[in-house]
């Protein structure tokens, strides 16, 4: 079989491949304690659930506009409205299956081949790959010092002739890093000083912990609205646990959105309708589900970094938002995929490699679970990796002695 060479440039995930062998784990009865999920476990907020019914009940389920439902491009609105102090119009917005989705056809719109996209790193794993699909090259960028927070001498010394966008997700996946109100006053300096497009990824922006709030990039945009290369994505799959919905949207200038709407149009055509209807319910709807659901994942937030703690070696930054925590075990293995498949096996506990985010050595640590899982997740990795642990452990009924050095 002959693929493209764009099909054989894209990576397969090992994130992927560690859920494969989860699973068949635990079909087998194996006490498997996932610490790699990607979702809150709260259930989707009360207001999605009955507007979605309401339409499923009329029978009339259709197609619609390729950029969204009116009345979900009005609840976005609202939404920015309120949450970023910035009235936009329809023709500002585009909805999308999911933020990724939102992102992808923006840098299919934005794009010319060989044009970079510069990301800090640690970066969301998708990025390098999604640029890749649109004909892009990816141009990760560390900070000089190692830490999760870049200066914005370590991006604008990676501008070329050939940059077109750079990406910010702030509060951060992996890391939960929240860029300062600084950085991000910077980075819109510079993109507008070389004319590059900046996209926003706001995903977690309310999943914020410790009393502090996420900056926005219009607090500090100068470029008017309808020729600023400003786009912010954001959704409900995060804030409103609502992921297997699919809901996400861009704010962009009306040229491309329109370019992004065109593009989307033949993709996939527009959102699915009842999705947007549980979007349209949990936006318009009580928004104390996510004061709850900060509440539960600062506290998890805590517990975790108590926990890490106790573990020789590893060197834990804590997080200021989102529901990850990305320490540094290099101490035990700078061989982060290594490390991942050890823990699998030996003692039945998922993570993320850090290499899938830029920095290998590190492991993506979610919790968004419950505190049993977090706190047995944490000690059952404790005892695989600190040789002054006891050396049996039980997992469930069966019990465990270490036989490895």
């Amino acid at each position: 079989m002959s693929l493209s060479q764009l099909a054989r440039s894209i990576k397969p995930s090992p994130t992927l491949k560690l859920n494969e062998m989860a699973a068949k784990l635990r079909e087998k009865g194996e006490p498997v304690i996932h610490l790699g999920g990607g979702e809150p476990k709260s259930k989707a907020p009360l207001d999605a659930i009955l507007n979605c019914s309401a339409q499923l009940n009329t029978g009339e389920i259709r197609y619609a506009p390729a950029d969204g439902l009116p009345a979900m491009k009005k609840a976005v609105i609202r939404y920015t409205e309120e949450h970023y102090d910035r009235l936009v119009a329809p023709e500002n917005v585009i909805i999308s299956s999911g933020a990724k989705q939102a992102i992808m056809v923006l840098l299919h719109a934005i794009l010319e081949p060989k044009d970079e996209v510069l990301f800090p790193v640690p970066y969301w794993v998708s990025y390098p790959e999604m640029v890749r699909l649109a004909g892009g090259v990816a141009v990760p960028v560390r900070a000089d010092d190692g830490s999760f927070h870049p200066r914005i001498e370590d991006l604008a010394e990676k501008v070329g002739s050939y940059t077109r966008a750079i990406i910010i997700n702030s509060p951060n996946n992996p890391s939960g890093a929240m860029y300062s109100r600084d950085f991000v006053a910077q980075v819109v300096e510079l993109c507008e000083k070389k004319n590059l497009w900046l996209v926003m990824d706001d995903l977690y922006n309310r999943l914020v912990f410790d009393g502090k709030k996420a900056p926005h990039a219009w607090e500090f945009a100068k470029d008017p609205p309808e020729s600023s290369k400003l786009v912010v994505v954001q959704g409900v799959s995060k804030m409103y646990a609502m992921t297997g919905f699919r809901i996400g949207w861009a704010i962009a200038n009306r040229e491309v959105t329109e370019a992004m709407t065109n593009i989307q149009s033949h993709q996939t055509s527009g959102p699915v309708t009842v999705s947007q209807w549980a979007a349209i319910g949990a936006l318009s709807g009580v928004q104390t589900s996510i004061e709850t659901l900060r509440l539960t994942l600062e506290n998890n937030r805590n517990v975790l970094i108590e926990r890490l703690a106790t573990i020789p070696g590893v060197k834990v930054t804590k997080p200021d938002g989102t529901f990850y925590a990305f320490p540094d075990f290099s101490a035990y293995s700078k061989d982060s995929m290594k490390l991942a498949e050890q823990l699998l096996d030996r003692v039945r506990v998922v993570v993320v490699p850090g290499r899938e985010f830029g920095m290998d050595g590190h492991l993506r640590i979610s919790y968004c679970g419950t505190i049993k899982e977090i706190t047995e997740g944490v000690d059952r990795i404790k005892w695989a990796l600190d040789p002054a642990a006891p050396n049996e452990l039980f997992l469930g009924d069966r019990k465990l002695v270490r036989d490895w050095a």
